[in-house]
């Protein structure tokens, strides 16, 4: 049995990906928080790219997302991605799906005019739509099996949990089988875990301290 410790950011939502697979897994680690506005030497020293997620089994430094997904997957069980080679496939290109809206997500909250912000809004309401043909039969993206699709947006569908109380964007206007599936998510186990019971506040002032539209918004009273 390797030893595993996840180092990682408490607002990241790629570290939330490795924890939701690790949990799934039932798999035993321990999670190391760093501060990213102040990297320590030993850091620097495992994530070439200064980023978390970073996994060490046994000291040695496995890094970005995908790769610890994907190396969990090959070592531990239960399976989180299809057998059939094609579904699999399919499966991770809807991973990468879920990585473009993430980036999406950033360009929305980083947005420095209203008019952009919802432009991002919009382009976020258009991948979801998108989304929404995509999916199949409930509750979870591969029908009754939590997958590492699921995984995978576990982090996407937090976003919107702090968002929504600072405004209603549209961004899941005629989504339905998209906005039932978010819901099964959030009540997953190992997707509660992924965070720290503080994190919606912690993405609040996240927000807030982006001097953006919606840090404006947030100052407009309800």
């Amino acid at each position: 049995m390797h030893s595993l410790v996840l180092v990682s950011h408490t607002l990241c939502p790629y570290v939330q990906r490795a924890v939701i697979l690790l949990e799934e897994k039932r798999v035993p680690y321990t999670r190391r928080n760093i501060d990213l506005s102040n990297k320590p030497d030993w850091f620097l020293k495992v994530s070439p790219l200064g980023k978390t997620p970073v996994l060490l089994v046994d000291d040695t430094p496995v890094f970005e997302s995908a790769v610890i997904c994907e190396y969990l997957e090959e070592i531990y069980r239960p399976a989180m991605h299809p057998l059939d080679p094609l579904a699999r496939a399919v499966h991770r290109s809807w991973i990468e799906f879920g990585s473009t809206v993430l980036n999406l997500i950033a360009g929305f909250y980083s947005a420095n005019s209203e008019s952009l912000l919802q432009t991002k809004a919009m382009e976020l309401h258009r991948r979801f739509l998108q989304l929404e043909e995509a999916l199949g039969q409930p509750p979870f993206f591969d029908g009754d099996r939590f997958s590492m699709v699921d995984a995978a947006f576990g982090p996407v569908f937090r976003y919107f949990d702090v968002i929504e109380q600072i405004d209603d964007f549209g961004i899941f206007n005629a989504t339905p089988k998209v906005s039932a599936w978010r819901e099964e998510i959030a009540k997953r186990e190992s997707v509660q875990r992924a965070v720290d019971y503080q994190y919606p506040q912690w993405l609040r002032q996240f927000f807030k301290d982006r001097n953006s539209a919606l840090s404006l918004r947030m100052l407009e009273p309800r």
